[in-house]
């Protein structure tokens, strides 16, 4: 049954209960009004993750994804984390951010080219980051974002935590943030579908127990929970924690293969900035359920979603909850739950 339909169901069921008395003690038209806006609330699910909660403006911030920027803040609450590749094989993270805006995010680190094509599928959000080439600077002010960056912020908006060392000590307050923003009357997207949608996993893929995605100098080791019903991330064979002490891990991974080439821009070192293309169309997996399921992406323009398929062409339902996406152009390495190998998904998806 569908959320849409269930919700009606439930409110249905309320209604008679309410009017004839016989449950729960409901005597007036004020009892009615409160249950069926509690059960609206309870069923209402963001669009962009499945999770229960309203679809809000959409907030992304850059997080540092080194060790030394370990445990982060805030990530368990993002609707989306996707996973870049930076200067020298590293990775950094842009976390989206919707149906709950936390506390305190970070370490924030700076803006990268590859930002700007990634986040115009959500069309114009809050964009916070720490900083950019000087080169980079001007093409993000005239980018469809709203530009948030600590230089553009007070010490009340972007302050370092003294338990950290630099350059990963700058948290976002990102309440805060948001709150000034909506007290300014910025034009902040509103989280919508940006082409994937959730229900049942198809009747295709291969159960794994874990998976290994890569970059040059950078890996995740991605593990299914069953008692959980989520996938639990490491890094370097320790647990990927945050400083809330909860194990980082959402119920759909995707390994999203891009290619992955130099720009025109560089570190202050005079490392190449690597740009990760995510408009157009490419391979990739869907893990959900314990399932690896070959896939399929396509992004026509940078202003439309991405949408998965089947090799079939079949679309694939996400599971309902936060998503981590990898952008990488390297093949994982799966771990089978049983005798079945990672080729199955690929021969059953084309069938």
């Amino acid at each position: 049954m569908s959320s849409k339909k269930l919700v009606l169901a439930l409110v249905s069921l309320v209604l008679i209960a309410v009017l004839t008395g016989a449950v729960y003690g409901f005597a007036g038209i004020k009892d009615i009004g409160q249950v069926i806006t509690k059960v609206l609330k309870e069923e209402s699910r963001n669009s962009i993750s499945g999770r229960i909660g309203s679809d809000g403006p959409i907030l992304v911030v850059k997080i540092d994804d080194t060790p030394a920027a370990h445990p982060q803040a805030g990530l368990e609450d993002a609707d989306v984390v996707y996973i870049e590749q930076v200067e020298g094989g590293l990775t950094r993270l842009a976390a989206v951010f919707s149906s709950e805006i936390p506390d305190v995010v970070g370490p924030v680190r700076s803006a990268r080219i590859s930002d700007i094509e990634l986040l115009e599928q959500f069309g114009r959000v809050a964009f916070a980051y720490s900083g950019a080439q000087s080169k980079l600077l001007p093409v993000i002010a005239e980018a469809n974002l709203e530009n948030l960056g600590a230089q553009r912020q007070g010490r009340d908006i972007y302050a370092n935590d003294p338990a950290r060392f630099a350059p990963t000590a700058m948290m976002l307050q990102a309440k805060k943030l948001m709150g000034k923003v909506a007290e300014q009357g910025r034009s902040i997207a509103i989280s919508k579908n940006i082409g994937w949608r959730f229900g049942d996993a198809p009747d295709t893929g291969t159960t794994i127990s874990s998976v290994q995605v890569f970059w040059p100098t950078s890996s995740y080791e991605v593990t299914w929970s069953q008692s959980e019903k989520r996938w639990l991330l490491s890094q370097q064979g320790l647990p990927d924690l945050a400083a809330s002490g909860l194990q980082l891990g959402p119920t759909t991974f995707v390994i999203q293969f891009v290619a992955i080439t130099p720009s025109e821009y560089y570190d202050k070192v005079g490392q190449v900035t690597p740009f990760s293309a995510t408009v157009g169309s490419g391979k990739g997996f869907i893990l959900r359920d314990g399932l690896a399921i070959a896939a399929l992406w396509n992004r026509p323009t940078a202003e439309v979603g991405t949408s998965w398929t089947l090799p079939t062409g079949e679309e694939i339902l996400f599971a309902s909850g936060q998503i981590w996406v990898a952008l990488t152009d390297k093949q994982p390495v799966f771990t089978p739950a049983s005798t079945s190998n990672i080729a199955d998904a690929l021969t059953k998806g084309s069938k």
